[in-house]
């Protein structure tokens, strides 16, 4: 959390380790807080979760980066373009995504991989024309072409991920 959520006492605090060290300052930390969270004996686990956390903010932050980059190629303003998140939220399928990537349910597509290619070949066709690069882009869609080269183009997109269970 940050600063302001510390002086304003709302928030999430990560905290892990030695239980009575913990049971020590667990009073201490609450008021800091609004919520505060104890990921058991690891010593680094706080520190492991903080930075799960933390590349999510970033690559979710630069996703909206590179909404704006293909809005601007498009000549869509950028608020008209923020407002489709008025109707379609995305964070809303988080915990459905991550299950079908920890499941493994690559067989049972519901956005194949090659349609998932094709749709980031036209957005990349689009910011190649204006100009613009993208930040994620790319590296999305190298990391579909391996997976298509291993002839997985009907799996699930998220097939991108298997590597990784």
């Amino acid at each position: 959390m940050g600063p302001q959520n510390a002086l304003d006492g709302t928030g999430l605090m990560l905290l892990s380790g030695d239980r009575t060290v913990i049971e020590r300052v667990r009073p201490l930390l609450q008021p800091m807080t609004g919520k505060l969270i104890d990921l058991g004996p690891r010593v680094d686990a706080a520190a492991a979760f903080k930075l799960l956390g933390n590349l999510f903010l970033m690559a979710f932050t630069a996703g909206c980066a590179d909404v704006l980059g293909l809005a601007k190629a498009m000549e869509v303003p950028p608020r008209e373009a923020a407002a489709l998140f008025e109707h379609f939220n995305p964070a809303a399928s988080i915990g459905a995504r991550f299950k079908r990537l920890i499941d493994g349910a690559f067989d049972q597509p519901s956005w194949e991989l090659a349609m998932a290619r094709k749709d980031a070949r036209l957005v990349q066709a689009e910011v190649d024309r204006a100009s613009i690069s993208l930040a994620l882009l790319p590296a999305i869609a190298a990391r579909m072409d391996a997976f298509l080269a291993q002839g997985l183009g009907n799996a699930d997109w998220t097939v991108i991920a298997k590597d990784f269970l």
